[in-house]
């Protein structure tokens, strides 16, 4: 989620501030390593790795997270942890390396080898250079999971050596994670019925993306943490901070929407001439003093207009509308039966306006290029990804009689 990639490359921004120095600390080889190691626990108390006694850590101000490093500056580790409630917008491995490559802007991977995560399973990692904005070092970054959270840490250095890896290796030998985790909520407290397999199935490109799970309503489960995040994400993205600016955002994207203006937009390019340039595209440049990006993707849109109509992004609105049901039952502005009612009555209407989850996605897609002024290939891929999974949220019959459940 956009909120955590800010926020996590803030982070590595700090964990930087400590390697900036010139040169680097040789660290001891061999058993030495742990005798000069003590204890460093995640704020949240819920789990501990052994890290150089004498390194200093830094508050940065997020419990599922330690930053690390020396008195001198010159290394430097970060401890994440994404618990797999969806507490951090990640809950899979596919989303959390996509957040720390994309935030810490992570460049020449080489596949990291030979090391042992104690009181884990699944690690995989690589060494690799970290550029944050203005900041530059060498390091390894490596995964893992428990039956509570992926975990990622990464370690860098000024000047990276095999002493540095070697220490790194040693830290992952003593992970430990604290006794009775594993007690939040592992449903979103809604049933999934058919009728609710088809409000998550209408969402899933959505959610997969934030690394969520498209198969509970909302994609988290219900509680405390969850509600937050939930919360923040939607006064970021939506300005939606209440009820009433709920009700608000919802009325609006229900009776207009991004789809009222693409009509009009497009009808004013057609009236000014659009339908009789060969090369729309250059016809845009002429006429608007928009970037060449922004020309294609509007002729493109045109297009679809011509194809489709004035209805052509119909399915990215009610889509969008749908993940706003759950979103709002989430953050607790919305109870479970408001929310379940009003998706009830906009999957009908999607009913009405499409034949296909195929016909119901194109037309998402279109919406998103007209408001990203970006391709959806992303997207697309996403989709065609859902369709070949084990738990592909399509098979649910799109024409399925919708039924009140709850």
């Amino acid at each position: 989620m956009k909120t955590v990639k800010k926020l996590a490359a803030a982070l590595l921004a700090a964990a930087m501030a400590l390697s900036v120095s010139a040169c680097g600390e040789k660290t001891d080889d061999g058993a030495k390593l742990l005798e000069n190691m003590s204890d460093f626990q995640l704020p949240n108390g819920t789990a501990t790795i052994k890290l150089n006694k004498d390194w200093i850590t830094q508050d940065v101000g997020m419990d599922t997270m330690l930053v690390a490093g020396t008195k001198l500056g010159t290394e430097a580790l970060f401890f994440f942890q994404f618990p797999k409630d969806g507490s951090m917008g990640a809950t899979d491995f596919d989303g959390v390396e996509t957040l720390v490559k994309q935030s810490y802007n992570t460049s020449d991977e080489k596949e990291l080898t030979d090391f042992e995560v104690s009181n884990a399973r699944n690690g995989f990692g690589y060494t690799c250079t970290i550029q944050p904005e203005d900041s530059k070092a060498d390091g390894a970054i490596v995964y893992f999971e428990t039956d509570y959270a992926l975990y990622s840490i990464g370690f860098m250095a000024a000047k990276w050596s095999d002493s540095h890896l070697a220490s790194l290796k040693a830290s992952l030998t003593t992970f430990s994670e604290s006794e009775g985790l594993g007690g939040q909520l592992e449903d979103s407290g809604i049933e999934n019925s058919d009728t609710v397999r088809w409000f998550n199935a209408s969402t899933a490109i959505l959610t997969k993306l934030n690394g969520q799970n498209y198969n509970l309503y909302g994609g988290m489960p219900l509680n405390d943490s969850t509600r937050q995040l939930e919360i923040n994400s939607l006064d970021e993205w939506w300005g939606v901070t209440d009820r009433q600016t709920a009700d608000e955002t919802l009325d609006w994207i229900l009776t207009e929407g991004h789809r009222l203006q693409f009509a009009d937009d497009m009808d004013y390019l057609e009236s000014n001439g659009m339908a009789s340039a060969q090369d729309k595209k250059a016809f845009v440049l002429e006429c608007f003093d928009v970037s060449e990006d922004t020309a294609e993707m509007m002729a493109k849109c045109y297009d679809y207009y011509v194809e489709y109509g004035a209805t052509a992004i119909d399915g990215w609105d009610y889509c969008r509308a749908l993940n706003l049901m759950s979103f709002y039952y989430i953050a607790g502005y919305y109870t479970a039966e408001e929310a379940l009612d009003k998706s009830l009555e906009i999957a009908q209407t999607v009913q009405q306006k499409f034949n296909s989850w195929d016909e119901l996605v194109d037309s998402y897609l279109r919406g998103y290029e007209y408001w990203s002024e970006e391709s959806s290939q992303e997207r697309r891929e996403v989709y065609d990804g859902l369709l070949e999974a084990d738990d592909n949220p399509y098979e649910v019959d799109f024409k399925l009689t919708l039924e009140k459940t709850w």
